[in-house]
């Protein structure tokens, strides 16, 4: 083919490439642009949800507390008398009871009754509490029932018309991406809108036992707190409550407590004053990858069972310290945070299916859940090595530490209770495993992969079993000196 041709060819390929490229472009620009530009406008949305969002002002009055004491001056100094008399006189001032004020947001959910949603913290310690409408009309508030585990408050006002009030969505069907609005009072400027989207969902956050926040980009701040997140249907999919952010501004990182969680809390909050969960009576742990390797399961999941609390639902079905709940109540536990969630969700008495795996295999149990009441399942052992030169019983080094039998000297010794029984741990090896797992001195091993032990010789029959079946980690049951259990794999060194 002559070069004349081959230019002319490949210059009508050029030609239909580019008007194939340009027909796709123009086919995907209406979709690109609706997703560049997002929302045309909010200002309907916002206007006809205003008057049902309050600016919540609360007041306190709080102990007077003493500034910071007298500097020492050399005695005879001219400046004595000075410095004793300015200080004494702070003092005095600094003793006299102060009046607190702060502010944050709440709505309306029911216009009829005058009942109002906002955040615990919000209102927590307050002597007075005021509602601040959109219209100006201030109204005292009074106190109905706070959760802190959420940080959720119920507020009811006495208006003389019905007040403008707004309904949940379900925050169940929020997607990532999915546009959201916030209507607050930031800084005590008054009703202030912002939007975004839904930046992620299910966020743990460590504020408490039932963390699952919406996370956006709607801007936050300090006085948001308390006030609704907005779909773009008007429905409220969250209680915005926390931001993180190093100057108290928002960053772009705020989290909104979910509908659906709220909702729950609020209807027993109504109803009771109070909220009542539901109760297993159990301390689980996460089940790590080491975990899951050491109990021969394919991935890390589910709720280990540490203990059992005694005369609980959980004592009740032989639900067993080693145990690894995978569903509850049909739905499966993908990690060991979803479950006390689950639980406190399932209401009192109701008899669930929980699924556990135990000792390889699947074992469904059914338990009748109780009320959970506040109490400390937390604890851990935090004694410093005890070092004596004291004799000791028949002892033996393994997986980084030396052991011993548990007789009475070794419970004087480390202070340990006499119903703890199993195997005692003296000395753990600076570096080893067992030391970056945080075992130490006076810890007792209970359990070796699920087998009681009571000796050193044991503990290494388990272990030797162990690398027979060519596991590299050891799940060890440790107890404290009082008793509480927790789960710590340990790697076989060889």
């Amino acid at each position: 083919m002559a070069p004349q041709m081959i230019q002319r060819s490949l210059a009508a390929l050029r030609t239909v490439g580019a008007a194939a490229l340009l027909g796709g472009l123009v086919a995907l620009q209406p979709v690109c642009s609706a997703f560049a530009q997002g929302p045309a406008s909010v200002a309907d949305l916002a206007e006809n949800l205003a008057d049902a969002v309050v600016n919540i002002s609360t007041a306190q009055t709080v102990e007077g507390r003493r500034s910071v004491p007298m500097p020492q001056v050399p005695d005879g100094s001219p400046f004595q008398e000075f410095f004793e008399e300015f200080f004494n006189r702070q003092n005095r001032d600094d003793d006299r009871p102060r009046r607190v004020q702060s502010l944050g947001s709440g709505f309306v959910i029911d216009g009829e009754e005058g009942i109002i949603i906002t955040n615990n913290h919000v209102i927590e310690g307050a002597d007075e509490i005021t509602a601040n409408f959109n219209d100006g009309t201030k109204l005292k508030a009074e106190l109905i029932g706070t959760d802190e585990k959420t940080d959720i408050a119920v507020l009811k006002v006495e208006p003389e018309s019905p007040l403008k009030a707004v309904n949940f969505g379900d925050s169940d069907v929020l997607r990532v991406g999915d546009w959201v609005m916030a209507i607050g009072n930031p800084f005590g400027l008054g009703g202030t809108v912002t939007v975004g989207i839904v930046s992620s969902l299910n966020r743990d956050i460590n504020s408490g036992p039932y963390d699952n926040f919406i996370q956006t980009d709607a801007s936050i701040n300090r006085g948001n707190s308390g006030g609704p997140l907005f779909d773009m249907q008007g429905n409220v999919v969250g209680i915005n409550t926390a931001i993180i952010s190093p100057s108290g501004g928002s960053i772009g990182i705020g989290f909104a407590i979910p509908a659906t969680t709220a909702t729950r809390v609020i209807a027993q909050l109504r109803e009771f004053g109070e909220t009542r969960r539901g109760w297993l009576g159990v301390r689980i742990q996460e089940v790590t990858d080491e975990i899951a390797e050491s109990l021969d399961m394919n991935e890390a999941m589910g709720a280990l069972v540490a203990g059992v609390t005694a005369g609980g639902p959980a004592e009740e079905a032989e639900i067993e310290p080693g145990d690894v709940i995978l569903e509850f109540d049909g739905r499966e536990v993908e990690s060991m945070r979803e479950l006390p969630r689950m639980v406190a969700e399932t209401a009192i008495g109701k008899a669930v299916t929980v699924v556990v795996l135990r000792k390889g295999e699947r074992v469904t149990l059914d338990v009748t859940l109780g009320r959970l009441e506040e109490a400390s399942v937390d604890g851990e052992a935090s004694e410093d090595i005890v070092e004596d030169d004291a004799e000791t019983p028949a002892q033996r080094e393994m997986l980084g530490m030396i052991l011993s039998e548990l007789d009475e000297a070794g419970r004087e010794e480390f202070g340990i209770d006499g119903d703890v029984t199993g195997v005692l741990v003296r000395e753990v090896a600076p570096g080893s495993s067992a030391e970056e797992k945080r075992i130490q001195a006076g810890d007792v091993i209970k359990e070796v992969a699920q087998e009681p032990v009571s000796t050193p010789a044991e503990v290494g029959e388990q272990v030797e079993k162990l690398k027979e079946d060519g596991r590299r980690t050891a799940l060890l049951l440790l107890a404290n000196e009082s008793g509480e259990l927790r789960f710590v794999p340990v790697r076989i060194e060889e």
